[in-house]
């Protein structure tokens, strides 16, 4: 009988000693849990959490913890993306406004004490100042526009619309002025009739943001061109020009907020940078998707691609 229970005594001190030493271990490793997380965080690095155990539940907690480590550096990096797209936005909009207030206030001033100027420079004073009161309306429409869009305000009525007469309602509308200034108009719409479900005041929107570009960025070239074209799946609409193009380095970063390329604070290339990042978010919104290929001085094309 004493031996039965000095066996039993025995197993019951080994199974709380084991107790004990998972305990230990499970404490000991909940302890570099703690320590390196708290270092991670703080050195704000990219390292993980690696910890050799057979503890099931430890090791499913590490996994999460490192989902979680992964969503906290992708956060970051997008605040830190974020912040410095509001610095370039604070910054270009700045330019953008002040230019065209200050040649306003300036010609007011002329218009106001100059009495010697005669009707005509009067006129033709006048006529500046409404020119570049335009451009700061059209300026702070872009920035409502694209606000609306970042707050899902902006509502899109989606039906069906026969893409080329939209595609060539677009096209008339900057032909004159374009063959005007020496341009060579490239525009290749079939016969054949081709239907979207998308909104057309909105497709309208993203086509003349492209034109847009293509004119401002492909006036070296003096070639723009419209061309609409399908697959057995998807429909396409290409804006192209023939200018400088867009640098590799600069590929990443065009539809962001307010970006304009390197050379486009000067005086030569005017732009807000709104245009394609609106032209961006409005086909997306549209489940659609744009794209673009570069090869300077011979071809620039942005392509929206929508399902048919």
């Amino acid at each position: 009988m004493i031996y039965a229970l000095s066996v039993l005594l025995l197993l019951l001190l080994l199974i709380v000693y084991r107790f004990y030493r998972v305990k230990k271990q499970i404490n000991q490793n909940l302890s570099y849990i703690s320590k390196k997380l708290n270092s991670i965080i703080s050195d704000e690095s990219a390292e993980r959490l690696l910890l050799f155990t057979d503890k099931k539940q430890i090791r499913e907690l590490l996994i999460e913890i490192n989902y979680l480590l992964d969503y906290h550096q992708e956060y970051t990096a997008e605040v830190a993306r974020v912040r410095t797209s509001m610095n370039r936005m604070l910054t270009n909009v700045s330019h953008d406004l002040k230019t065209p207030l200050t040649v306003i206030l300036g010609y007011i001033e002329t218009i106001q004490h100059n009495k010697e100027i005669t009707p005509e420079e009067r006129a033709a004073l006048l006529a500046t100042v409404n020119e570049k009161v335009i451009e700061v309306a059209s300026l702070m429409n872009k920035f409502f526009d694209l606000a609306k869009l970042e707050s899902d305000d902006w509502q899109l009525e989606m039906s069906k619309i026969h893409i080329n007469e939209v595609c060539r309602k677009t096209i008339l509308v900057y032909y004159d002025t374009l063959t005007t200034k020496g341009f060579d108009v490239l525009i290749d719409i079939p016969k054949e009739s081709i239907f979207l479900y998308a909104d057309a005041d909105a497709i309208t929107r993203v086509l003349e943001n492209l034109l847009s570009n293509a004119i401002r960025y492909g006036k070296d070239g003096k070639v723009v061109g419209l061309t609409l074209r399908q697959d057995s799946e998807h429909v396409f609409i290409d804006i192209l020009d023939r200018g400088k193009g867009i640098k590799e380095t600069e590929t990443n970063q065009i539809f962001e907020r307010l970006y304009t390329l390197e050379d486009s604070r000067s005086s030569s290339v005017e732009g807000s940078g709104l245009g394609l990042t609106i032209a961006k978010r409005l086909t997306e919104r549209m489940h659609g998707h744009i794209e673009f290929s570069s090869v300077p001085f011979k071809q620039t094309v942005f392509t929206i691609k929508f399902k048919k």
